[in-house]
């Protein structure tokens, strides 16, 4: 601008003076003028929220609830299908595997797509997988059936910081993760309990007809009331999804839609909430490794990583350690992960509100003002100390608990010891990937889960 002024005539100072006052009045009568008042990050009443979250939670419950349930009926299958204890336990490898694979499409498809169609998508084979299992009686329809199964349920958490992502503004997402979180750390720590009661009192089966009779049902509560979110369809929530992504209820409002609602639906459509017009493209599911080229994406997802490591050795150990030293049966082994699911499950809770209400304090000490209403633009916020400020106390306090964990098995100690120090564990180490998880989706907004299937694998 300096260089094309100096290239311009001179002026007389007359008109020089003129055209500043000009410009002056010009000035003034723009200051008068009402600002338009910025948009809400998502339009959807409380209620409305409340529904989304409360569905992405239990959908993130199956998967690792489906990984869990499975373990007190190892047994009886490697009998039933008469094949050795390593075979059956292949069937866990292959979904370990399909887990962390998964995941890596369903995130990019639902950054592209939208959340409802992966859901559905998702769900939809997920259940007939479950049936299958049911109805199966071979190893070979075993095996290929627990891949499918895992296909259909590990992309459901990734999809689910996605939509936490679309509703919930940063000073709030804490919350909303922690909920999220809750339903991903508790299957794991409750699916043997479940599984243990209904073998032991329906027989296997009942444990695959229980996964699919719930699955079901939230597959047709979801279809039919459950809004789109993502924000590259509908923007804040403002905008009228596509005939895809569209539910029961959005298919009704269109079809009673008067002349008025259709020409606010066109204003709304001009707004510069309006989702891209690009041609969709054929979901690329090496997009979610590319975010490991980014130095702090790495150091997080490797540190998440190493907290999971810890979560899955108590998980995994915790049947053949309580068999040897205790002598207990599946269903006791079972009712030993409630502790540690419990802890699990307040962590995820509170540590969400310790998140926000952190979020608040560094926001205070920086003099940054927090818009809950349209959403706070994090570049020059410093997020990292707002996630990352309250995690070590509650790491410090993990790494001391497996420390005294390992030495009371090795010890043979009283049950109610290690039940005690199970509860302080999943307590800690919920609360470590929460807030790493949290940061995650803080850092890649525009596609979440994106990033959250990245964490994944």
């Amino acid at each position: 601008e300096t260089a094309r002024s100096e290239r311009q005539p001179s002026v007389p100072s007359e008109n020089m003076t003129d055209h500043g006052e000009d410009a002056g009045e010009k000035q003034d009568v723009e200051q008068a003028l009402p600002t338009e008042p910025k948009a809400a990050h998502s339009v959807f009443p409380k209620f409305q929220k409340y529904l989304v979250v409360s569905m992405v939670t239990f959908a993130a419950f199956v998967s690792p609830l489906s990984a869990s349930i499975y373990f007190p009926v190892l047994n009886t299958l490697s009998q039933e299908l008469s094949v050795s204890s390593t075979l059956i336990n292949l069937t866990i490898t292959s979904y370990m595997v399909l887990q962390g694979l998964a995941p890596m499409f369903f995130g990019v498809f639902t950054d592209q797509l939208g959340r409802r169609p992966a859901y559905i998508i998702a769900f939809f084979i997920y259940f007939w997988a479950n049936i299958g299992l049911a109805l199966q009686r071979s190893y070979v329809a075993l095996i290929l059936l627990r891949c499918l199964q895992s296909t259909g349920s590990s992309g459901t958490i990734a999809i689910g910081m996605g939509v936490v992502a679309d509703v919930a503004t940063a000073a709030e997402r804490g919350t909303y993760m922690g909920a999220v979180i809750s339903g991903t750390m508790l299957g794991p720590a409750i699916g043997p309990v479940i599984g243990g009661l209904l073998a032991q009192f329906l027989g296997w089966p009942s444990v695959f007809w229980f996964l699919a009779i719930a699955s079901g049902t939230f597959l047709l509560v979801y279809w039919a009331f459950v809004p789109e979110t993502s924000r590259k369809i509908v923007g804040n929530g403002s905008i009228t999804p596509p005939r895809l992504n569209r539910n029961i209820l959005d298919i009704i409002k269109r079809r009673k839609a008067n002349s008025s609602t259709a020409s606010t639906i066109t204003i709304a459509s001009t707004t510069p909430l309006q989702p891209s017009k690009k041609k969709h493209r054929i979901p690329n599911p090496l997009a979610s490794l590319y975010i490991l080229r980014e130095k702090d994406i790495s150091i997080i997802l490797f540190y998440n990583s190493l907290v999971f490591v810890a979560y899955y050795d108590i998980v995994a150990s915790l049947p053949h350690l309580f068999q040897q030293i205790y002598n207990y049966d599946d269903l006791h082994i079972g009712l030993c992960y409630l502790p540690f699911g419990l802890g699990c499950s307040i962590a995820a809770l509170i540590n969400g509100k310790v998140l926000d209400y952190n979020y608040r304090r560094v926001a205070r000490k920086n003099n940054f003002t927090i818009d809950k209403r349209s959403g706070d633009d994090l570049k020059d916020f410093p997020i990292e100390e707002a996630r990352l400020g309250a995690i070590f106390p509650m790491l410090y306090l993990a790494l001391a608990a497996i420390v005294c964990y390992g030495w009371a098995l090795e010890k043979n100690s009283q049950l109610a010891g290690p039940l005690v120090l199970q509860f302080i564990m999943g307590l800690c180490l919920t609360a470590t990937f929460n807030s790493l998880s949290t940061i995650l989706v803080d850092m890649y907004p525009q596609s979440p889960a994106t990033a959250a299937a990245g964490n994944n694998f």
